[in-house]
């Protein structure tokens, strides 16, 4: 399979919202926009860089990564950290996911970044071992609570 994974362009921000939505349930077409223009005018703090993943001109994953000042197991930061990251079900196992990795991880390097993190739910397995898979080492589990007041 054909594919091209490069930084998205101010104009596709579209397509990069709806692969989000797929990717976190519940996140609205406001809350996409919202979110979009934050990064495409500079004023969002932390997210730096996304890549796009196409096939035949269709846009089908993405990585973005923001900045942060620590992330667990990076002492030295700041981190590069992968805030998102998917790609569509029909076009997994096909080396986007790793070639976004790769292309992330290309930036942050350029970038200065001595740590590229992510995380994934617990019950992400999928998930858990494609990080492996693209090079990520898993550094603890934790269960996080809440008390409502």
């Amino acid at each position: 399979m054909q594919f091209e994974v490069r930084k998205m362009k101010p104009e596709e921000w579209h397509d990069w919202a709806k692969l989000r939505q797929i990717l976190w349930r519940g996140f609205t077409d406001e809350d996409a926009e919202k979110e979009a223009k934050r990064f495409l005018n500079g004023t969002d703090p932390n997210l730096q860089i996304v890549f796009l993943a196409f096939v035949e001109g269709k846009a089908i994953g993405f990585a973005e990564i923001a900045r942060r000042s620590y992330a667990d197991g990076c002492y030295d930061g700041p981190v590069a950290y992968l805030e998102g990251w998917f790609v569509k079900q029909e076009y997994r196992k096909a080396g986007i996911a790793s070639a976004l990795i790769d292309a992330a991880a290309d930036w942050a390097r350029a970038q200065g970044y001595p740590h590229m993190a992510s995380d994934s739910e617990l019950k992400n397995v999928d998930g858990q071992k494609a990080h492996e898979a693209c090079g990520f080492a898993e550094i603890g589990r934790v269960v996080q609570f809440r008390k409502n007041l």
